[in-house]
């Protein structure tokens, strides 16, 4: 008899609190400095034993070749070093592309992980971190996938012990694709007076003065819905409200349940998402 089996994992997406760019490099990035915290906004992923190596994908609808998505990128990245088997792999798209979420970077993250378990290739997590680095700068931090202070290309960790658990997140997509080089174009680097480390000790309203996103006053230039669904956050009692990443996505803190009106309103004209952290 044979056997086989599978594997689904939900991977997900990921806030900035707080996205400084600090100086640009030699080899043409920008070294940053983040805070990265993961939200419960997932996609699933599935991946199956398959006698040909397949990527297939439902859901949001996913732009380019199939055969370069991040996913098969992963396989062949442990592949080449390990001649895995053939796999299936499934991918049902629910968190925006072009978002500044991460979904993509945690897909392949979760691809390398569900890949050595599934292998028994016993990979550490530095290891798979490593293997992760080479797919995409934000690729790494899906592996322990914990808050973490981030720096350099967005590849140097740092721990951290912020916590928003008891807290409620709105997540709103403006269905605005930025890509990250249309949101560098407006950027000048410089040093922050205060680290973002320093401020996010600091109580979450005290954030609103302090806690910036470079990328955002490049950004709402040319999409003012940025600004109107900040504006309209913080009228409904946001504690902090930014733009994740090179965005669109904005996120909401709040300090108790969201209020059903809110996202009522919000859910007319974009996509949004409610949790409690």
């Amino acid at each position: 008899m044979a056997f086989f089996f599978i594997m689904i994992s939900f991977p997900n997406a990921k806030i900035n609190l707080g996205l400084n760019i600090l100086s640009k490099r030699e080899d043409g990035y920008h070294n940053i400095s983040s805070c990265f915290y993961p939200v419960p906004w997932c996609d699933i992923l599935e991946i199956i034993p398959s006698n040909h190596l397949k990527f297939t994908s439902s859901g949001i609808n996913i732009p380019g070749d199939e055969s370069n998505n991040l996913c098969i990128q992963a396989y062949h990245l442990l592949n080449r070093d390990f001649n895995i088997p053939k796999v299936h792999i499934h991918l049902h798209k629910i968190i925006p592309i072009g978002a500044g979420l991460g979904g993509g970077s945690s897909d392949c993250a979760f691809t390398l992980k569900m890949l050595n378990d599934m292998f028994c290739l016993n990979l550490s997590d530095d290891q798979l971190e490593s293997y992760a680095g080479k797919l995409g700068s934000d690729c790494p931090f899906f592996i322990k996938n914990i808050p973490t202070l981030v720096s350099g290309t967005g590849n140097q960790f740092e721990h951290t012990k912020l916590s928003l658990t008891g807290n409620s997140i709105v997540l709103v997509y403006p269905k605005i694709h930025i890509s990250t080089q249309q949101a560098y174009a407006g950027i000048v680097p410089n040093i922050p007076e205060q680290s973002i480390s320093d401020i996010l000790n600091l109580p979450i309203s005290k954030w609103k003065s302090k806690l910036k996103n470079d990328f955002e006053s490049s950004v709402i230039e040319t999409h003012l819905d940025i600004v109107s669904i900040k504006e309209h956050l913080y009228d409904n009692d946001a504690l902090y409200t930014s733009m994740s990443g090179s965005g669109s996505a904005v996120y909401g803190i709040f300090e108790n349940k969201v209020a059903g009106n809110l996202l009522d309103h919000l859910s007319k004209k974009y996509v949004t998402w409610s949790h409690q952290l």
